[in-house]
């Protein structure tokens, strides 16, 4: 059996990983244990690198026979965390996610050991999770229970090469989309309905990134 702690931003981010990755990675003898970031009675919010840093330490550290890495979004990060100024300078969103996960791992190295450092993957998603469910529009409608609005998300994909790719601004974030077109829409529940709905197989044909995140799960050594 091989363990892996996910630390996510929010409790989508933690219902998406117990409800729709656990199963699958259970094929693979993978079991991930996701948490929120921060301290109990504070977590989720706020995405700085000092509760980031010490979440991620303090799993390497306390639990030395298990995996470590993260699940949180370029869009909600705080403007001092590392690699988030230099990101802003590159081109596109592999660049931008490269350029904060390199940062990540160079701070995290810094402040522990070899053999910590070793079971680590930072993992940013680009640019924010709602992003992942616009991998099928139809399906995106019906988790929603808004059916009628299947034209309307497929045009906001359509504008894109990859979900992955549905920028950044506080108006078009992916999140923001979908609360323009529908107003009552609640992160936590609605967000795990949809990506239940949607299913993993086709996030990852869609998502390159986020696949490639999967796939380091699956191929964990012992």
């Amino acid at each position: 059996m091989k363990r892996v702690h996910i630390i996510c931003e929010g409790q989508t981010e933690e219902t998406f990983v117990n409800e729709v990755l656990a199963p699958h990675l259970a094929r693979f003898n993978v079991y991930p244990a996701a948490s929120l970031v921060g301290k109990p009675g504070q977590k989720g919010g706020q995405v700085t690198i000092s509760r980031m840093a010490h979440d991620i330490k303090r799993r390497l550290l306390d639990d030395e026979q298990a995996w470590c890495t993260t699940f949180f979004d370029f869009y909600g990060l705080d403007a001092d965390f590392v690699g988030n100024q230099a990101a802003a300078m590159k081109n596109g969103y592999e660049h931008k996610a490269l350029e904060v996960e390199k940062a990540l791992l160079e701070y995290i190295t810094a402040q522990t050991t070899e053999n910590a450092v070793r079971r680590f993957l930072p993992y940013i998603q680009m640019y924010e999770f709602e992003g992942l469910l616009f991998s099928d529009p139809a399906k995106l409608a019906t988790g929603l229970y808004v059916g009628h609005l299947t034209g309307d998300f497929a045009a906001v994909r359509n504008e894109f090469g990859t979900p992955e790719e549905i920028n950044d601004s506080p108006v078009t974030a992916p999140s923001k989309r979908i609360l323009r077109l529908m107003p009552v829409y609640e992160k936590p529940l609605y967000g795990s309905l949809a990506a239940i709905e949607v299913g993993l197989d086709v996030i990852r044909q869609e998502c390159k990134r986020f696949n490639r995140w999967v796939k380091w799960l699956e191929e964990l050594p012992k």
